[in-house]
Parts: structure tokens; sequence; C-alpha cells
């Protein structure tokens, strides 16, 4: 649907196409897991917000992963007394499986989720959906990235949210800010072509179906979000963590390998360019540099969590040193066999030698960095001791990389392609003489 308003205008209801007049035009969902103590209030709370903000009718759904406390007892009780709540119970856990079974059986032309705790601030609802209803976008994020959003949470989960967003940005070429807000909304039609794509059923969804969206050539709005860390918060945020990081290698790879399903999608603004192999570069230089990126970045989480773990009980440069030499020999063995397809045993050990050369070019950087930045402020905080590494580690990707295609993983096969002279002497059959 398109309209002369702008995006943040709503259409009055008689101007909806007919068929979003005998449906709710919006239907929020709660995924929920044992949550018996805020579930009420917080359903509650938002059934009011909404009645007196939103100008059509809405739908506000429950959807129970599995509880095993009073959850779904309540999610009855609420959906029997309210008349916007329906109650949705599914026999096994995943936010992304609760999302995909809700979505694909709504009615409403415009789905939202967001987090039962309501971290979010509300008054960014209406904002999040209208350039849905208005046709001006496809899906719409809430961002604790943006600039003029203010946050409240501490450093540990400010320094994850940021690290995993910038690995989306460097591994998946992610455009989108804040991968993992729960406060989303996807237009009804566009739901129910790209949820079966999706394979993830977990906190993985949202990133996974971001990214399917924009190779697809979506609009995806984003929405500044005022945002209160819940200290009671049930997610398990190292678990959580590496599953993240285990469907960012596998979308990565899919994308390196041009194994995602992107022939599927009817794209309305053509290809994205970065499913476009790069011209005027060697051939398989660009999923090389994908297969790189994506290694790279999760090689850089390693070798941070390792040595904020070694520096609990070391010095920083030992720590250092100490980290950088276990994520080099997991970095070369990832390179080894997913960027630069070498398979099998053959030559193993020389190839994690030389990844141990390329590994003391990156200890010197690193090390050199600290002994600076020791010298120059005496005893730094430790965010102050990442930040620099992180630094120092971007400075020494680009001639890794160079290190690794040109002489640890070179091309046998141009090589091998490369013509042969014969320079032994050569005399001429005396019978050709003139």
């Amino acid at each position: 649907m398109r309209t002369d308003t702008s995006p943040g205008v709503l259409p009055s209801r008689e101007h909806l196409p007919a068929a979003w007049r005998e449906v709710p035009v919006l239907d929020v969902v709660i995924p929920v897991y044992n949550e018996e103590k805020d579930l009420r209030p917080c359903v509650l709370r938002l059934r009011d917000h909404l009645s007196r903000t939103f100008p059509y009718p809405f739908r506000v759904t429950v959807a129970d992963n599995a509880s095993t406390d009073r959850t779904p007892h309540i999610a009855a009780e609420l959906a029997a007394s309210v008349r916007e709540v329906r109650h949705v119970r599914l026999d096994q856990k995943g936010r992304g499986r609760a999302l995909r079974a809700v979505w694909s059986a709504s009615d409403a032309p415009v789905l939202a989720y967001m987090d039962v705790d309501l971290s979010t601030d509300l008054n960014a609802l209406l904002p999040l959906v209208a350039p849905l209803i208005s046709g001006h976008s496809d899906l719409a994020i809430g961002s604790r990235l943006a600039r003029s959003s203010r946050v409240v949470r501490g450093p540990k989960r400010e320094l994850i949210s940021r690290a995993y967003n910038l690995i989306l940005r460097g591994s998946l070429h992610a455009r989108f800010s804040d991968a993992q807000c729960g406060f989303k909304a996807i237009r009804g039609d566009v739901a129910r072509v790209l949820l079966p794509l999706v394979e993830d059923t977990g906190w993985f969804f949202d990133t996974e179906l971001l990214v399917l969206a924009e190779r697809a050539g979506l609009r995806i709005h984003e929405v500044p979000v005022d945002w209160v860390d819940d200290p009671e918060s049930t997610v398990h945020l190292v678990r959580t963590a590496t599953d993240d990081l285990k469907g960012v290698w596998r979308v990565g790879r899919a994308l390196a390998v041009g194994a995602l399903p992107l022939d599927r999608l009817a794209r309305p603004f053509g290809d994205d360019p970065r499913d476009r192999e790069l011209t005027g570069v060697p051939g398989g230089l660009a999923r090389q540099l994908v297969g790189f990126c994506v290694v790279g970045a999760l090689s850089t989480l390693f070798y941070l969590l390792l040595y904020s773990g070694f520096r609990t009980f070391t010095g920083s440069q030992a720590a250092n040193a100490l980290a950088l030499l276990v994520s080099a020999v997991a970095n070369t063995a990832a390179n080894r066999r997913l960027t630069f397809g070498v398979r099998g045993r053959d030559r193993a050990m020389r190839h994690q030698a030389q990844g141990l050369v390329v590994f003391g070019i990156g200890l010197a950087l690193t090390s050199g960095s600290l002994a600076a930045l020791d010298a120059a402020s005496g005893s730094p905080a430790h965010s102050t001791e990442l930040a620099v590494l992180i630094a120092a580690n971007l400075a020494a990707t680009v001639l890794r990389f160079l290190l690794l295609r040109a002489w640890v993983f070179p091309d046998r096969a141009a090589v091998t392609a490369t013509p042969s002279y014969d320079m032994t002497p050569h005399t001429p059959d005396p019978r050709n003489a003139r």
C-alpha cells in the first residue's frame, strides 16, 4: 500500500484498505517464559497505553514458551477478562519459535513484539508502527544505539551489545544499528514471505530476519528509543552470546558460498549489491573477504574474552600474549578450512607455523600499543585497554589477510596454471634447415 502521507503520519481509518477494517490493524506479541510476576501488570499497562494512543483496533498476544510456573494460568485469565488480549501456548521454548508461530497465524496487517518487562518506553510504539501502516517501510526496529536514544544499563551489557553489532557490521555487512533490541515490527505480508526462510528459533531469530530483509531490498525503519535495563532479567548472557555467534557463523558462511535462499525473495528494489561478486578483483577474493571477516570478527571476540579472563590473574602483557596465542591457533585453523577451502592434514603443521608468524606481527602491534598506553597514562582503565587492543587488532587485520592469502594459503590452482617453459638447450633438426 502506498499513500501520500509522511512516514510519521497515520492515514485515517476510512482510508485504510477494506480488508484492514475487519481485523485488528496491529498485533503485539509478548513472548514469555516463567513471567508470573510481571505478566499481568505489563500486559494491562500495554493495553491501556494502546487504548489511549493507537487509533485503530489492536490485539495483544501473550506467547507462552512452555512456562512451568503460573504464567499460562495468568495469561489465560487475561485473555478471558480483557477483550484485546489473547493467549497462545507453545510446547517448546524459543523466542524465535514463538514469534514465527504467532506471526504466521495472525490476521493483522502489522505485527510487532516487545519484551514482557517493557524496558522500552511505550511512547516509541506509535512511531515504530506508523511507517508500516502508511506503507513507507516494511520492517521497523527500536535502536538503543541511536544518538538520540537514552539508555540505562550496566557497562557489561553495553559492551556486549556494541561488540555484537560491530561483529554484524564487519562480518555480515549489516546496516541496521541494533539487532537485539526487543522492540520490532513487520508488515504481515512481508512476514509471510520471510518467516519460512528464517532457521533460528531462539535469540538470533531477529538478526537472521533483518539480514534476509536487507538482502531482499526491503526498507527497515529505525526508531531511537528510551530503554532501561531490567536488573532481574532471566536472559543468560553467555549462552545467548554463544548461540548468536553460532548464528553469525552460519549466516556468514551461507553468504560466502551463496547458499542463502535469496532467489526465493521478491526484490522490490532490485538485487542488493552486497550479493554480487566484486568487479575488478581476482576470482574468489570476494568470498574470501567475507569468510575472513566472519572468522576475524569471531576470533576478535574470542580473543577479548580470553584476555579478560587471563587479565584477572596476570598482567596485561602476559594476558595479551596468551589470548593472542590461543586465538591465533583457532583463527588459522578456521581460515584454513572456511576462508581458503584447504582440507585434510597435508601441510597443516606448516600452516600453523606460518600462522604463528602472523601472530607474532599481531603480538608486536598490540604489545607495542599497550606499552605506549602504559607509558602515556600509567595505570589505564580496563575499558581503555580493551579499546586500544581493538584498534591495534583492526590495524593488523589487513596485513593478516594479505599474508594469509599470498603466503600461508596461496592459490595453488593459479600457480599450477602458470605456463612452464623448457629451458634446456634446443638443437634444430638439420632436416629443417634450408
